[in-house]
């Protein structure tokens, strides 16, 4: 479970925030801050993962906050939650590398996705144990304004379109589950995982294949 800090001045909106991540059972508020000095007083003294932080504020707003939080190398995320559409503050955020920027109203729903684009980027760091390019392309992405893929559980959105690079740029030869996980880094079990949701999918091709010598192995391509 990732804890979470609101850092939100009026009280109605800090409350409907704390809603929407506890809503969310892979989250739990450990503090809600009305400012940012006494936000970054608790963020130095407690470990973190994921701040909600609003632009503007009394004192120090919310972009000087994650400067802050920046300049003190804090290893957190930080989610905008902002009435500010201006292009600066959103360039600013950008820039500072936050997981996403909600401009206010926002839905329960939109709300929840930037919540899962932040365990999707979590999850991909947990589950790959090397990185090459297509892991980091696959990463970023997930910063795209490109609908979010409903997916089950187990199966995590920067580990899905890791696999499926590594297929589609080789769609004339078929792995194994062995290969695929030495290839892209992922653990064996992972990769299993992955591959029967894709056959679910029919976006690939499973074909046995009993000339091995030993027990029969499963082989995989891109159904073109």
């Amino acid at each position: 479970m990732y804890e979470v800090v609101i850092i939100e001045d009026d009280p109605m909106v800090a409350m409907i925030n704390k809603q929407y991540v506890t809503e969310n059972k892979h989250f739990h508020v450990a503090a809600v801050c009305r400012d940012g000095s006494s936000a970054l007083e608790y963020l130095a003294a407690h470990t973190v993962q994921l701040v909600i932080l609003d632009v503007y504020m009394p004192k120090m707003n919310g972009i000087e906050v994650l400067r802050k939080i920046r300049e003190k190398n804090l290893p957190l995320s930080v989610i905008m939650v902002t009435a500010a559409n201006d292009s600066a503050a959103i360039e600013e955020a950008v820039r500072l590398g936050v997981v996403d920027y909600l401009i206010k109203p926002f839905s329960g729903a939109r709300f929840q996705q930037a919540l899962e684009k932040f365990l999707s980027r979590q999850d991909a760091f947990h589950d790959l144990e090397s990185f090459s390019q297509q892991h980091i392309d696959a990463i970023l992405s997930s910063g795209s304004s490109k609908t979010i893929e409903q997916l089950p559980k187990g199966i995590q959105d920067q580990t899905l379109e890791t696999v499926r690079n590594f297929l589609e740029q080789n769609p004339d030869t078929e792995f194994t589950g062995e290969e695929i996980a030495d290839k892209v880094g992922l653990s064996r079990v992972t990769v299993r995982r992955y591959m029967n949701f894709l056959l679910e999918k029919g976006e690939i091709l499973g074909n046995m294949n009993y000339e091995t010598g030993g027990r029969p192995c499963m082989l995989y391509k891109v159904n073109k």
